[in-house]
C-alpha cells in the first residue's frame, strides 16, 4: 500500500467539520474492533463493519445529506486487494464536510493466539499456515497505516468496559456508566413461573402474608394499608436494611463490569402483596442514588 503520510495527516486537520465526525477503525485481527464498534453504537454512532474502502466516498456522500453526523466504521485486512485503496478513499472524506480519526487497535501476540484459540474463528491470513504466521504478517502489512493512527489502542490488558471511557474520550462522548446501566425491579408471583430474564432473583415468602387478612386480600402492595402491614411487621424491618444494603453495594460492580441491563426479580406467591411493596422500596432506594430504575408489577393483574 502506497501512503503519503503528509497528505492525510493535512487532510486530517481539515478545522471545517460542519457535518460531523466519523472514526475510521482498523488495526489487528482480534485486537477489538468489533467491540468498539458495539461500544460505539451505544455512544449513538452509526456503525459500519467491513466497508470497503471503495466505497467510503459515497457512504459518506449518503451520510452527509442525511442528519447523522457521528460515524463510524472498520476497514481492515478482510478487505483484501481492495484495502490498498483505502488512504486515497480517506482523502475524499473532507470535501463532504467531515472531520474523521484513525483509530488503530492492537494487541500482543499471546494475547491474539489465545482470543482466537477460544472463538475457533480462524484467522483472516493464517488459512493454510499457523496462527503466528497469520498474525506476523498482518502486522507487516498494517505498519503504515499504524503509523498514521491519530490513536493506537493496545487491548491486550484492557478490560472490555474500561474500552468504553477510552472511546468516549477520542470522540468527545459525555460517556457515564451509571447512566448506561438500566435497572428494572419486577415484583412477580413464584406461582406464575420466575422471571426468565432476571439477573438475581429474591424469594420474600418468609414475610407475613396479608393475603391472609380479609380487608386486605383484595388490595395489592401499591396501597398503604398493605405497604402499612407489610412494613410494621419485624422480619421486615431487620430483613429490608440488608436487603437495601445488599443491592447498593451491588449495583456498582454491575457497572464497573459494564452491564447495560440489570433486572432484579423480587417474589411472593402470587406477586400482588408483600413483592410489591419490598419492589417499590428497592427501586425507591436506587433511584435516590440516582440510578435510572423502573418498576415493573408482572403478576398484577392476574386474578
Amino acid at each position: 500500500m502506497n501512503i503519503n503520510e503528509s497528505d492525510i495527516i493535512q487532510e486530517n486537520q481539515n478545522e471545517e467539520n460542519p457535518n460531523g465526525n466519523i472514526i475510521v477503525i482498523t488495526g489487528l485481527s482480534g485486537a477489538g474492533k468489533s467491540l468498539s464498534l458495539k461500544c460505539l453504537e451505544d455512544m449513538d454512532f452509526f456503525c459500519v463493519d467491513n466497508l470497503l474502502p471503495a466505497l467510503i466516498p459515497k457512504f459518506v456522500q449518503l451520510c452527509a445529506s442525511s442528519d447523522m453526523n457521528k460515524i463510524a466504521f472498520v476497514i481492515d485486512i478482510r478487505g483484501r486487494k481492495f484495502f490498498k485503496e483505502l488512504v486515497s478513499a480517506l482523502k475524499e472524506i473532507p470535501s463532504y464536510g467531515f472531520k474523521y480519526q484513525i483509530v488503530f487497535f492492537e494487541a500482543s501476540d499471546d494475547i491474539l493466539i489465545r482470543r482466537f484459540s477460544e472463538t475457533r474463528r480462524r484467522h483472516p491470513l493464517a488459512h493454510k499456515g499457523r496462527l503466528l504466521d497469520g498474525i506476523t504478517y498482518e502486522r507487516k502489512q498494517l505498519e503504515e497505516i499504524r503509523g498514521m493512527a491519530d490513536r493506537i489502542i493496545d487491548t491486550s490488558k484492557l478490560p472490555p468496559n474500561r474500552l468504553k471511557y477510552e472511546l468516549a474520550s477520542l470522540t468527545g462522548s459525555n460517556y457515564n456508566a451509571e447512566d448506561n446501566l438500566n435497572i428494572t425491579v419486577v415484583a412477580f408471583g413464584f406461582k406464575y413461573g420466575i422471571p426468565i430474564d432476571a439477573d438475581l432473583v429474591y424469594d420474600v415468602r418468609f414475610l407475613p402474608n396479608p393475603y391472609y387478612i380479609d380487608e386486605l386480600r383484595h388490595l395489592t402492595g401499591n396501597n398503604d394499608p398493605v405497604k402499612d402491614y407489610v412494613m410494621q411487621q419485624d422480619e421486615t424491618a431487620d430483613f429490608l436494611k440488608r436487603f437495601l444494603d445488599f443491592n447498593t453495594y451491588l449495583v456498582p460492580k454491575f457497572i464497573r463490569e459494564g452491564k447495560a441491563n440489570l433486572t432484579i426479580g423480587v417474589g411472593c406467591t402470587g406477586g400482588k402483596h408483600r413483592s410489591v411493596v419490598i419492589a417499590n422500596e428497592l427501586s425507591r432506594t436506587l433511584k435516590e442514588a440516582n440510578y435510572k430504575v423502573q418498576t415493573e408489577y408482572r403478576d398484577l393483574k392476574i386474578s
